[in-house]
């Protein structure tokens, strides 16, 4: 890549060293660079560093392009001879997940378990959350309406709002979603008024000229060319006011997805979760 192609900004070589998978190092990290507009940040990730030819490895590449450190290591003599290689070149060295786990130990009164991949282990919730996948997957656009009474929430939106992705981040929480598209102006199935058990019903929404783009976007990668009403602002704009409508007779919460992120999204729906939970513990 040429100078003129390389995009502005400030380039720094962060070193990602875990004794684990380092998710977690990867994701905190990312969250801290997406604070610094200018920040663009070259990874460099040492995972599964268990040994001292291992750890040796990770030096020879920090010596190559030195940076900032970021760590996640629960074996003590590595930490120790990860920090001191950092002391003695100058390079800052972070501990990400060290005061967090030292004020915990202290406020608790009992010792950190010090063990290696420990958040990773295939517990209760570990299997959940892969149940909730496959649920996720087995319900995806109307599929399997016959069991869809065992979801924890039910999404409900126009073609493009989401609904799929959604599902999937809330299935990574271990929250069984389902959704469902709003296609013309048909009404939703009369599986969700008979249900048994009463999931949370969501309704997605989104503004019309935002929609359009995204789905022009999506023929566009598709390599479709042609006049369509999927992509016409007047017909776009009724199927909006339909599926708004449909979610007001029902009374379904409604999220407008128009500048949020997934992840906001999800925060939303698992919010209203747990104020439903709350007033069923509530009223009992």
């Amino acid at each position: 890549m040429s100078d003129r192609e390389r995009p502005q900004g400030y380039y720094v070589h962060l070193h990602l060293v875990s004794d684990a998978t380092g998710e977690t190092l990867t994701g905190i990290m990312r969250a801290a660079s997406a604070q610094f507009r200018s920040l663009i940040p070259i990874e460099h990730t040492h995972v599964l560093t268990r040994s001292e030819k291992q750890l040796d490895h990770a030096f020879e590449e920090i010596d190559a392009a030195p940076g900032i450190v970021m760590y996640t290591m629960v074996n003590e003599s590595q930490r120790q001879r990860l920090v001191g290689f950092c002391e003695d070149r100058s390079i800052p060295c972070i501990d990400v997940l060290g005061p967090i786990l030292h004020t915990l130990s202290q406020y608790l009164g009992v010792p950190v378990s010090h063990e290696t991949g420990a958040q990773h282990i295939q517990d209760e919730d570990y299997h959940q959350r892969i149940n909730a996948l496959n649920f996720a997957m087995a319900h995806d656009d109307g599929l399997s309406p016959q069991r869809i009474n065992q979801a924890d929430v039910i999404l409900l939106g126009v073609s493009r709002t989401s609904k799929t992705p959604t599902c999937v981040y809330l299935a990574n929480r271990g929250i069984k979603a389902a959704n469902i598209p709003i296609v013309g102006k048909i009404e939703p199935p009369e599986t969700l008024t008979g249900l048994k058990q009463t999931p949370l019903l969501v309704g997605l929404t989104i503004s019309p000229r935002r929609l359009v783009q995204i789905r022009r976007n999506r023929l566009l990668s598709l390599n479709e060319h042609r006049p369509s009403e999927y992509i016409s602002e007047a017909a776009v704009r009724e199927e909006i006011i339909f599926a708004k409508r449909l979610f007001a007779r029902y009374g379904w919460p409604t999220i407008d997805v128009t500048r949020r992120s997934i992840e906001e999204t999800s925060a939303k729906i698992m919010s209203l979760l747990a104020a439903r939970s709350n007033e069923s513990h509530a009223g009992q």
